[in-house]
């Protein structure tokens, strides 16, 4: 089942949103809670399309591109802090007229969820952090080094195949490899690197007692974004605090593991995302 529905622009906090919109069946649009996706720094919405595809099978459920990426608004002097990035999803549920929602963010996008959800929005529901990059003030640096993100996308931007693409992303298959050489251009360098540097200026843990809805933590067991004391220290400052850990998978668990990162939500969406085309 095809649950893709539209791509679309929308203003909210300032600037053009741009976002692609999965749809389940109608009943569960009307009655459950959106889903908002936020992908990490490097991410496009288009390259998260196949997970908006499965939670479209469950919920109304929206991928964005953060600003400086993929077609949405990004300019030489736009503010890409993780505040405005965080007001970024919270003034787009306000435009879309969402009364209830979900964030799920990925890496970077964790932060900004978490940055969100500590301002205690109307309307969102609950958290799902995704492997959130745990650096800031007095903290382990972020593992992953600046010139790989501006040598990949300098590549990208000339204009590169997926095998060239191979060479900074070894793993990924060539079906993704090909969607980032395709993608990763539209990612403006000066977003990707001020998003870089506040992996080590922003300290979320700080975000992290005042978020009072339910939060589902998920993390790799391959990947070192996200380590054991860290999640520790996340359950001491999040109550009621949900943690689910990927096996077979590194940062960019739902690369890895596809399936493994389905079931990895369990029931905390409210129904698991199951495939609806592999139950019939």
């Amino acid at each position: 089942m095809n649950t893709f529905m539209y791509g679309a622009n929308v203003h909210a906090n300032g600037i053009r949103q741009h976002y692609l919109r999965f749809g389940g069946v109608e009943g569960a649009r009307k009655t459950r809670p959106a889903i908002v996706i936020v992908p990490g720094i490097t991410s496009p919405a288009t390259t998260w399309a196949f997970v908006g595809e499965r939670f479209g099978q469950h919920y109304d459920t929206y991928v964005l591109d953060v600003r400086g990426r993929g077609l949405s608004d990004a300019s030489a002097c736009m503010d890409y802090s993780l505040d405005a990035q965080a007001r970024d999803v919270i003034e787009f549920a306000r435009a879309l007229k969402l009364q209830e929602y979900i964030i799920v963010g990925h890496s970077m996008g964790a932060r900004i969820g978490a940055r969100a959800a500590a301002t205690r929005p109307a309307g969102l529901a609950r958290l799902v952090m995704v492997d959130p990059p745990v650096s800031g003030p007095g903290r382990r640096a972020y593992p992953s080094k600046l010139p790989w993100y501006v040598d990949s996308m300098a590549l990208a931007r000339k204009g590169c195949s997926a095998q060239e693409m191979k060479a900074f992303c070894p793993t990924w298959t060539d079906e993704q490899l090909q969607l980032r050489a395709e993608w990763l251009h539209t990612c403006d360098e000066r977003a990707v690197i001020e998003s870089f540097e506040g992996f080590h200026t922003d300290d979320v843990f700080a975000d992290f007692p005042n978020i009072q809805i339910p939060v589902l933590l998920m993390t790799a067991e391959r990947g070192d974004v996200v380590l054991p004391a860290d999640v520790s220290e996340i359950e001491g400052l999040i109550d009621g605090l949900t943690h689910a850990r990927v096996g077979d998978a590194g940062h960019m668990i739902p690369w890895d593991n596809e399936e493994g990162f389905y079931q990895a939500f369990g029931d905390f969406l409210g129904e698991r995302l199951t495939d609806s085309r592999q139950a019939r």
